[in-house]
């Protein structure tokens, strides 16, 4: 995903937080608001496994294995392009697609979804 499909997804998130955006259809939205909470339980376990890559070993102990378990690393984690790093952004466009869709059911039915969904409850343990 590009930096700018989230950012689009930024933006369609603002517009449903401004009430300008919605899905007019509460059942799609329970499903998609559903299936964003499966998606982020999916990152979540994606994310362990991008951190357990930061593990590397058995190169040797010579130069050149230290240069690999160093690039295997960077990889895993912290550069730009890092798999941590992206399955990051993943999540982020993941929430504001369940944002747009808990505020769609709001505004169909005056109903609070947001503290019953995945996505919010597990905000801080992302990032």
């Amino acid at each position: 995903m590009s930096g700018e499909e989230a950012a689009q997804w930024r933006r369609y998130a603002d517009q449903a937080r401004a009430g300008a955006l919605y899905l007019d259809d509460e059942a799609a939205a329970r499903e998609c608001l559903t299936a964003c909470d499966n998606r982020i339980t999916e990152l979540q376990d994606m994310l362990t496994f991008a951190n357990a890559a930061q593990s590397v070993s058995g190169f040797g102990d010579f130069n050149m294995a230290n240069d690999l378990v160093g690039m295997f690393k960077k990889q895993a984690s912290g550069e730009n392009n890092s798999v941590d790093k992206i399955i990051l952004e993943h999540v982020e466009v993941v929430r504001d697609m369940g944002e747009i869709m808990a505020l769609s059911v709001k505004r169909i039915t005056g109903q609070d979804v947001t503290n019953t969904v995945h996505f919010n409850t597990n905000t801080g343990s992302m990032g």
